[in-house]
């Protein structure tokens, strides 16, 4: 009889899968603290990209009021309410 890809000489048998491979419980206690871990780990990289994400909005917020300082300045008060509507972020369609 041939295997499940055609290997001669392999009988029904020998496809079985044997439960002597279990885990017992140090391993699963093993595994479940690895796993708490990574979790740990990856909390700790999502408050760090959640900190990361609130300064580069402050920024970005205090370049855009920087430019529109700075164009006040070079083109006099006429342009500056003109300067905030095109600095102004366009606002979510829903």
């Amino acid at each position: 009889m041939s295997g499940p890809n055609g290997d001669p000489n392999i009988s029904i048998d020998q496809m079985t899968i044997d439960d002597d491979d279990e885990f017992n419980e140090e391993e699963y206690a093993a595994i479940n603290s690895m796993l708490d871990q990574i979790n740990s780990c990856l909390d700790n990289l999502e408050e760090r990209n959640d900190a990361l994400n609130g300064k580069l909005h402050e920024l970005l917020e205090s370049n855009r009021q920087a430019r529109q300082e700075f164009r006040a300045q070079l083109a006099g008060p006429a342009t500056v309410a003109q300067a905030s509507e095109e600095e102004r972020p366009p606002s979510p369609s829903k």
